[in-house]
């Protein structure tokens, strides 16, 4: 086992670093840089634009060398704890991110809790109920789900919030914590603000994750050595734990890798619906600014963070299934 994880945790490695690399191209592909689009918007509110300091700002930041020379220093600054200047904020990115990356992992993080709690036995439900009322009801609620887009779903809380109680939904936490720092009663507020976001994010990953736990689950059922167990008389519930619920949680274990992208790829614009203080909006804005260094790093922490949702779920298919150590020449 030991071999094992040591073995994954070697290949995130070159996996990170090529991620870094895409992550810097795709930063540069925009033609300009963010003292170009600043020039642009100055320009558009008919303000002078100096060149002598716009080429001062260049050779300041860094912007005139050669991209494998600002890929060198964002990347060697990174691996210290440096994450670069923000230019339009005009801080270092450490101070300007805060606590949004606390809180995107917070959220990221009650959101796959809840699909998990959710989908399980809604899963097993359905699957050990094929075709009763109850399998087609939670079929159709779980085919809804897959259906209805997370930021339309949250415009519709909105709206219902508003309409029904008289109230916003928005937000994360109470007005007055905004831009205090962490307490303890910022964070029990935003625990009463977070289950919103987090039914909204979750309800497509939990749907899909039901289905596909109720599939597994079925072809197991069908199988020989559940044939036999009920043969012998076992009851119903040991037949179902002792190995087709096994089996069947090998995928379901998997869907970390897959859903960690999808909880974060749609935290992002539901962030911009609900007005969520998360790292969404600013990485959608730093985008839009070419703010390389805030980009870069926000879209380097959703790749670490996908890349650590693969190992673990890679370390847990291993403790649960023997034949992944035994199949990797981990034991013998």
């Amino acid at each position: 086992m030991l071999s094992y994880l040591v073995h994954r945790i070697l290949v995130m490695i070159p996996t990170l670093f090529a991620i870094s690399v895409l992550v810097f191209i795709i930063i540069q592909l925009p033609p300009g840089d963010y003292l170009s689009t600043y020039m642009a918007e100055l320009e558009a509110q008919g303000e002078a634009v100096d060149p002598g300091k716009i080429e001062f700002l260049r050779q300041q930041y860094g912007l005139d060398k050669p991209y494998w020379e600002q890929y060198l220093l964002w990347i060697g600054g990174m691996l210290i704890g440096d994450f670069g200047y923000s230019f339009a904020y005009d801080l270092p990115v450490s101070e300007v991110v805060g606590d949004r990356l606390y809180l995107s992992f917070v959220l990221s993080f009650s959101t796959i809790i809840f699909t998990w709690i959710v989908a399980f036995p809604i899963g097993i439900y359905s699957a050990t109920h094929q075709y009763s009322w109850g399998d087609h009801g939670l079929t159709f609620v779980g085919f809804l789900g897959l259906a209805t887009p997370n930021f339309l779903l949250a415009l519709v809380l909105l709206y219902f919030g508003k309409v029904w109680f008289g109230t916003s939904i928005g937000g994360m936490m109470d007005p007055q914590y905004l831009n205090e720092p962490m307490s303890w009663a910022k964070f029990l507020s935003v625990l009463e603000h977070m289950w919103v976001p987090v039914v909204v994010i979750g309800t497509s990953g939990t749907a899909g994750m039901i289905r596909r736990l109720r599939a597994n689950l079925l072809d197991e059922l069908q199988k020989q050595y559940v044939v036999t167990a009920r043969a012998k008389g076992l009851a119903p519930l040991k037949v179902l734990t002792k190995y087709p619920l096994r089996m069947a949680l090998n995928p379901f274990i998997a869907d970390i890798g897959n859903l960690l992208p999808q909880v974060i790829s749609g935290a992002a614009i539901v962030s911009l619906v609900l007005s969520l203080p998360t790292t969404g909006p600013m990485l959608i804005e730093a985008l839009r600014a070419q703010d390389m260094y805030l980009a870069g790093s926000f879209l380097m922490f959703l790749a670490s963070l996908t890349v650590i949702g693969v190992l673990l779920s890679d370390i847990a298919l291993a403790v649960l299934d023997p034949r992944i150590r035994l199949g990797g020449g981990v034991e013998r």
